[in-house]
């Protein structure tokens, strides 16, 4: 697929997302240079389609176009600059995720809701369209941690 392509299905995606999305408020999460980091932003399409790359869905999930949160470690050392909080060592987060069963973007979800907001963190899975992943001082917030998936086109068929 060439960059073309490319462009154009990310920005296509990006706009239905953020026409769609419940809140545009982001807390997204990473690990770079040994710390885990959330960084609190708030973005519209065109900032959605600065941190997002194009991939696949799995086979047994359509096999469509999605969106997903790939920053390369330039990004993350900007977000970084620009003001994202470091939570933890990257060790530390590694040492959480593997004691328990959860993937890394529910523990990374996990750390932050109880760490940075000190509230009682429960495995959800409601739908970027009609809730968000944290609310704290009536402030709604989409989760994403590093490889997690913005949306994919099948999503946007089950809309309308």
């Amino acid at each position: 697929m060439n960059n073309e392509t490319k462009n154009n299905i990310k920005e296509n995606l990006a706009e239905l997302y953020t026409a769609n999305a419940y809140t545009h408020d982001y807390i997204l999460t990473f690990n770079v240079d040994g710390g885990f980091y959330a960084y609190t932003v708030n973005m519209n399409a065109d900032e959605l389609m600065s941190v997002a790359k194009v991939g696949r869905t799995s086979s047994k999930r359509g096999g469509d176009y999605s969106i997903r949160f790939r920053p390369t470690n330039s990004e993350k050392r900007a977000m970084v600059a620009n003001g994202a909080q470091l939570i933890m060592s990257t060790k530390a987060f590694n040492a959480l995720f593997e004691s328990h069963k959860y993937n890394r973007g529910e523990t990374a979800e996990m750390i932050v809701t109880e760490q940075m907001f000190g509230q009682v963190w429960e495995k959800d899975s409601v739908p970027f369209y009609e809730g968000a992943d944290v609310i704290t001082d009536n402030m709604a917030y989409q989760h994403k941690h590093e490889g997690a998936t913005f949306c994919h086109e099948l999503q946007f068929a089950r809309l309308h």
